[in-house]
């Protein structure tokens, strides 16, 4: 049983150093400061479903909240010249913020503009933490499994995707909505997306896509500004004049849009004209119920949006749907005339599916979410930053059934004390992660900002890499993973890790072998649907053999000399969509050797390679190959 965690220190007294940081932490020279990426910072505060998280996130303070009401946190959104990411996150902070958790973050976000990868001298760069600081955040999260390293990289991992799945679950939003995305998308022929609101500027949480030369699709989750997309007017519509003065206000500060890296910056600054044209794009997609971006984020890029409203009396935007394409398939006059109809069509059928869908049936609450923290804790020692690694579980107490939760259902969700519940929460509001309804707190689409994007994009064989490197770090022989053709005759292996020896296998990816002659298609073609394939080539019962078992066996039948084991890889309902094999020579090891020994190490790793798959796959596609 895991130890628990560490004791909290008493409401009302500073916190340990773990929590605040050590005196100087955080400190390098100016120069290293001006070399970080605060120039670039400017993403906006995330904006939530309320009034209060979109004038501007006030402090939490007693049982839920903590400073004077109404009184905004300063806001850590608007670039300052020489300042870094960390700098910048921490200016403002409230005194009961947690440091560690905002130093957790700021390395979270760079690693995440960064594509998923940096170096640790680039963390320390681009935060402008201490070196020390950035390697005890790098392995805490490496221990939540979050990171993970190669030699001097640090590189986002699938797990991380477990925070915005939270937010995503909790919206309900791409569960319910997805389905006719993607019908719509494979009606017309072109991309099709969804989008939420994030203060003045727009969040994707689903895409469905077309496969060309010249494809069309932004990562779930990437934030672009408002004034440059077709649902930044629809959501323009429903701001509030704090909302316009804040967009106003990241103008100035951002003109080319450098914050936004997911799309191209601006040649020129924005100017007042600029300033002009949106509020007329706004109030023309007021007056219409649409809007158009006609290559306004670059050049041959056209899309169409129409609103999806919630139900009830008030009828507010829950999202945008969009057409996109681009200059050589529709103009943006030709989608109104011809497109708009049919994705009003498709709005319509989402809207009656939010009307129609209860809310989910509350399951048991979790509880003790953060109970491993402690032994964690004991095992590491100092390079374990237990604060930092509580704060983050308090985000995954949010999800389906759970969209808000008090202080009180956090502290039960997490199994931390309310003291360290409130620390976390008031940190997140700073940050802009959670937003404050009355006794509640929710997730903002701002969570989708910690990697999301970046591992949108994973496929399976980039999940199983890692995996296949430490297993064949540990067993000493190479290992692969394969897919099954179309046909199902044959498979083809997707990814491999090559041990260092004189004798091996010699197989690299993309090689296609006989499905029947190998263990990996053995066990792919014993969860093949039935009818679909047949073992005429195969002994009787051995396809039946090897579901029951659970892994394949080949023993010199594809090549003398050749032994090889498999197990499955399943997806989220089961299937098997992958399988995970070593292979040697006969001389190494006894068939009853490779049962006993290696085994055991397949399948431990094919677990884990189905966690990680589980959790990226929640509300995105992955790609088998």
């Amino acid at each position: 049983m895991p130890a628990k965690p560490m004791p909290e220190t008493p409401e009302g007294s500073a916190p340990p150093a773990d929590e605040k940081g050590p005196p100087g932490e955080g400190t390098t020279s100016s120069a290293a400061r001006t070399a970080g990426s605060a120039a670039r910072r400017g993403a906006p505060v995330a904006r939530g479903g309320t009034a209060a998280a979109r004038g501007g996130a006030p402090v939490a303070r007693g049982g839920a909240r903590d400073a004077q009401e109404g009184t905004p946190v300063a806001r850590e959104d608007v670039p300052v010249a020489g300042r870094t990411a960390a700098a910048v996150a921490e200016r403002g902070a409230p005194a009961e913020a947690v440091t560690p958790l905002i130093r957790g973050i700021a390395v979270l976000r760079e690693l995440t503009e960064a594509d998923g990868t940096l170096s640790l001298s680039g963390l320390e760069r681009a935060t402008g933490l201490a070196r020390s600081t950035v390697d005890r955040i790098t392995a805490t999260l490496a221990r939540m499994a979050y990171v993970r390293f190669d030699g001097r990289d640090v590189h986002l991992s699938p797990r991380l995707m477990e925070l915005g799945n939270a937010y995503m679950s909790a919206l309900r939003l791409p569960a319910l909505l997805s389905p006719h995305a993607d019908a719509l998308a494979d009606e017309l022929d072109e991309s099709v997306s969804l989008a939420v609101a994030d203060r003045d500027g727009i969040r994707f949480i689903h895409q469905a896509t077309r496969r060309r030369a010249m494809s069309l699709s932004f990562r779930i989750g990437d934030l672009l500004p408002a004034e440059r997309t077709a649902p930044g007017p629809l959501f323009a519509t429903e701001w509030t004049a704090t909302d316009w003065q804040h967009w106003r206000d990241r103008r100035a500060s951002d003109p080319r849009d450098l914050s936004f890296t997911a799309v191209p910056p601006r040649t020129y600054a924005a100017d007042r004209r600029d300033d002009e044209t949106f509020a007329r794009r706004t109030a023309e997609a007021s007056a219409n119920g649409w809007s158009v971006d006609d290559q306004l984020i670059e050049p041959g890029l056209v899309a169409i949006s129409v609103p999806v409203r919630t139900p009830g009396a008030d009828g507010r935007i829950a999202s945008v749907a969009s057409v996109v394409s681009h200059t050589s398939r529709h103009t943006a006059y030709h989608l109104r005339t011809t497109l708009l109809r049919r994705l009003r069509s498709a709005v319509t059928d989402m809207e009656r599916e939010l009307r129609r869908t209860p809310p989910p049936v509350p399951g048991p609450p979790p509880s003790d979410l953060a109970l491993w923290t402690g032994a964690s804790k004991q095992q590491l020692g100092r390079e374990f930053i237990e604060s930092l690694a509580r704060g983050l579980t308090v985000l995954t107490a949010f999800g389906e059934g759970r969209p808000e939760l008090t202080l009180t259902e956090v502290a039960q969700a997490t199994g931390l004390a309310r003291a360290t519940a409130r620390r976390a929460l008031i940190t997140y509001e700073h940050l802009g992660l959670v937003a404050p309804a009355g006794r509640t707190f929710t997730l903002t689409p701002r969570v989708l900002s910690l990697g999301f994007p970046p591992l949108s994009r994973t496929s399976l064989p980039e999940i199983a890499r890692p995996h296949l490197a430490d297993l064949t770090s540990r067993i000493h022989e190479s290992t692969s993973l394969a897919v099954l053709s179309d046909s199902g005759e044959e498979i083809q292996y997707t990814a491999r890790v090559a041990t260092a020896r004189v004798m091996s296998v010699n197989i690299t990816v993309g090689t296609r072998l006989p499905a029947y002659a190998t263990a990996l298609g053995r066990v792919l073609l014993a969860d093949a649907p039935a009818g679909t394939i047949t073992d005429e080539h195969l002994p009787e019962g051995t396809l039946a053999s090897v579901r029951s078992q659970g892994y394949a066996l080949v023993d010199e039948e594809l090549e003398e000399g050749l032994r090889s084991i498999a197990v499955p890889i399943r997806d989220r309902s089961g299937r098997v969509v992958a399988a995970l094999n070593t292979a040697m020579h006969a001389s190494r090891r006894t068939p009853e050797e490779c049962v006993t020994d290696l085994l055991p190490e397949l399948t431990a790793t094919a677990g884990r390679i189905q966690t990680d798959l589980h959790t990226a796959a929640r509300f995105t596609n992955v790609p088998l190959t």
